[in-house]
């Protein structure tokens, strides 16, 4: 692997983070939503990655269809007849750890730039006297 490759690499590495922690955000803005008019809450996304020797790439995003959350709330004016509102099946805690990880993965990405950048660096002063 090249240098310049390496650094491509790791530049797709930030780009797929950023992205990952933009979806993420809103998860977490979308957290409490819930049904309005008949139409159903917000359902919590996720990114997929591949990735292969030219770095990684967002495949897709998808929709998790997990359960969403139903809360007794007679007086609530999104609630059935029943007295019950279904709200979003975001998990604040759980996008927070999601976002620790792609924030964790997105600063590795920059030490690894960061290190190739120091190699190009140091080998443009070899020749230097």
């Amino acid at each position: 692997m090249s240098l310049n490759s390496a650094m491509r690499v790791s530049a797709t590495g930030l780009t797929a983070e950023r992205f990952r922690m933009d979806v993420i955000s809103v998860n977490i803005a979308n957290a409490n939503s819930s049904r309005v008019n008949g139409k159903e809450p917000y359902r919590r996304r996720d990114v997929e990655l591949i990735g292969d020797a030219n770095g990684v790439k967002i495949s897709r995003i998808v929709e998790d269809k997990g359960p969403f959350v139903m809360k007794f709330e007679p007086g609530n004016p999104n609630a059935d007849a029943e007295g019950m509102v279904l709200y979003s099946n975001v998990e604040p805690v759980s996008e927070m750890v999601n976002m620790i990880g792609a924030s964790r993965a997105y600063e590795a990405n920059i030490a690894a730039f960061n290190a190739v950048k120091g190699m190009i660096r140091s080998a443009l002063t070899i020749g230097k006297v």
